[in-house]
């Protein structure tokens, strides 16, 4: 249908046009110079020394779990109020995911009190998501880490550009992730980032990326390399040159994109709260900056969601749930949930996630609460 308020929108120029002309133009559509430019551009935004681009955030993840040995006997401590991928590329590695709960209505992120009860003898690594942008609290968590020497990956796919305490997320644990889809801040289509401050990390996901080759098609074409050798089990995860070229442009565009989410989200919240006060709005005084992907809000208790969905729908607005919890997924009935998960159940029953997108007006923002808040005063 023709969405009045769409819940993501992309936005492309001609910039991205003309990058995505110029590697046509060029002949070499496989990984090689536009890919390690936005590599190079993307670790100097984060300031770490390696960023690999790879085909999804998912890859990225599957990647982290890999590089840091993760397998069968070892458990992961993971959000289930996230997208499956989080949890399904610790299962790529024949690990455990085990499931921690969220801190509360107003903040979505995992607890490091529940993360600490899930600890076990058996735990080697933990994964959080920065929900909506906003930062997990990675002080606590890292210094939890630290105590039962744990590595930590951080799902950034919802947080590029953001920070906390002058530290861009993804770069405080071992490993970040990102994710280039097509509703993200930084947009490829398909693709993410990878990266890492550890030298050692940063070589064996540069071989798993490429089948564990030793070089590339790349590397061969420039006269770098005549053969290659294959020293570990890899996996085909490298990104194109068309994807990088839009990549190295969106890059440029991300710290006004992620300005323009967050004077919304503050307009959201302002016109939420006087038409819709019985609305909770989370992540209220947040620390540090948030990437702004999402603008979640918790219905009121007892409201139906889905009554509410379909009269926004009628409206012509297009909401959506971030997100059903992955422990109650069909296929992961056979984990056990050592630790309650009762505010992850509840949150996931109540959330909505509102349109949010750089271009959006301020008009359509104005339909939306409107939209909202008369669905939300119907009685069912």
């Amino acid at each position: 249908m023709e969405w009045r308020v769409p819940l993501a929108d992309v936005a492309f120029g001609s910039e991205e046009e003309e990058a995505v002309l110029s590697v046509m133009r060029s002949g070499w559509l496989t990984m090689g110079r536009v890919t390690a430019e936005f590599e190079s551009a993307f670790a100097e935004f984060l300031s770490v020394p390696h960023a690999k681009a790879v085909s999804s955030c998912t890859a990225a993840l599957h990647l982290a779990c890999l590089a840091l040995e993760l397998g069968p006997g070892d458990e992961v401590i993971v959000p289930s109020l996230t997208f499956v991928a989080t949890a399904n590329a610790v299962r790529y590695t024949g690990a455990t995911p085990v499931f921690a709960d969220i801190t509360g209505f107003g903040n979505f992120n995992l607890s490091p009190d529940s993360i600490r009860e899930a600890i076990t003898d058996k735990t080697k690594a933990i994964i959080v998501m920065h929900y909506a942008g906003y930062s997990c609290d990675m002080p606590a968590i890292m210094q939890m880490a630290a105590e039962h020497d744990l590595f930590v990956i951080e799902d950034a796919a919802h947080a590029v550009g953001g920070c906390l305490q002058g530290n861009m997320l993804g770069t405080w644990g071992d490993f970040g992730c990102y994710s280039f889809f097509s509703n993200k801040n930084l947009v490829t289509g398909e693709g993410g980032m990878l990266v890492t401050s550890d030298d050692e990390l940063a070589e064996k996901v540069h071989r798993l990326r490429s089948h564990g080759m030793t070089s590339l098609t790349w590397d061969r074409h420039r006269g770098h390399a005549w053969s290659y050798d294959v020293v570990d089990l890899g996996y085909n995860y490298r990104l194109d040159e068309l994807r990088s070229a839009i990549g190295l442009v969106q890059l440029q565009k991300l710290y006004e994109v992620n300005q323009k989410r967050r004077k919304l989200v503050e307009l959201y919240r302002v016109q939420l709260a006087e038409k819709a006060p019985d609305l909770i709005l989370p992540f209220q005084d947040h620390p540090g900056v948030s990437g702004a992907h999402l603008m979640p809000v918790l219905l009121p208790q007892g409201a139906d969601r889905q009554s509410v969905m379909e009269k926004m729908k009628f409206d012509g607005v297009q909401t959506s749930i971030h997100y059903p919890p992955i422990h109650q997924f069909s296929s992961f009935q056979d984990l056990v949930c050592p630790v309650p998960l009762s505010i992850t159940e509840e949150v996931s029953a109540r959330e909505l996630t509102l349109p949010l997108f750089p271009h959006m007006r301020e008009e359509q923002v104005e339909l939306v609460v409107s939209a909202l808040a008369e669905a939300v005063g119907v009685k069912i």
